[in-house]
């Protein structure tokens, strides 16, 4: 091979190694995406109040998204506060199904309005009291790290009769703590119409650390804490389920 084939071909694969490099730059992100999760935590707290009686739940969903805000998506754990206080025979899973539509609406001010059905497949707590099938409605703002939502539920709210239009109103932030870490204080209040002294009615705490271990892998140590009555949310031998807690949770996505 003489110089100039030798520079010929030298010159050729740089220029093959620059278009592909080009070319992958100049890739259009996907219009979509789908992403899957799996986690266990070691109290599962719903608005703070307990959904396993203080006990571990294994949880995973599914989300799909896309670029012009449209999103849908699916998770599931498991439950037992529908047996343990509610009394029903049968409802030991949670599928929540849920969709909606986010969007910017000026510099650092976006929004999310949309919907979620609180499915327990198989409930009996209708044999009880009504059933625990509850779909909500919900909008949110966020301006920076800060966070106000607003949900109401379309028709009865997890077993409690005549309670529609139960409302739930929520304010969050999220400081970013470096090194994968981070801290979200929260508060919110919880209102369940046409309940017997409004016990049903609380408000809540909570404050969650968190931690991107990177890779998919995510960490969390939240305090919970609410001022829910034991004439509500005890019975029996069990505990008060919006009583003060700390859980521990791991969650991989992928």
């Amino acid at each position: 091979m003489n110089l100039k084939t030798k520079s010929i071909l030298v010159l050729a694969t740089a220029l093959v190694g620059t278009s592909a490099a080009f070319a992958q730059a100049a890739a259009p992100a996907p219009e979509s995406t789908l992403s899957f999760n799996v986690g266990v935590v070691s109290d599962y707290r719903f608005r703070s109040v307990a959904q396993t009686s203080f006990k571990p739940a294994l949880q995973g969903g599914v989300d799909f998204a896309h670029t012009s805000g449209v999103y849908v998506g699916a998770w599931a754990s498991n439950v037992s506060w529908i047996k343990d206080y509610v009394g029903a025979t049968d409802g030991s899973t949670e599928i929540d199904l849920y969709g909606g539509y986010k969007g910017e609406i000026a510099k650092d001010l976006t929004f999310d309005i949309g919907f979620i059905a609180y499915q327990y497949p198989g409930n009996t707590a209708d044999k009880v009291l009504v059933n625990a099938n509850t779909t909500e409605v919900y909008g949110a703002l966020t301006y920076g790290i800060v966070t106000a939502k607003y949900s109401q539920s379309t028709g009865n709210f997890i077993a409690n009769p005549n309670s529609s239009g139960a409302a739930y109103l929520e304010l969050a932030a999220a400081f970013d703590l470096g090194n994968g870490f981070s801290l979200t204080p929260h508060v919110g209040r919880q209102t369940i119409p046409n309940q017997a002294g409004n016990a049903g009615d609380y408000t809540d705490f909570s404050l969650t650390l968190g931690k991107d271990f990177g890779g998919g892998l995510t960490g969390s140590l939240a305090a919970y804490s609410t001022d829910a009555k034991d004439a509500f949310y005890k019975v029996g031998t069990f505990d008060n389920l919006g009583k003060s807690g700390v859980a521990v949770g791991i969650k991989y996505a992928f």
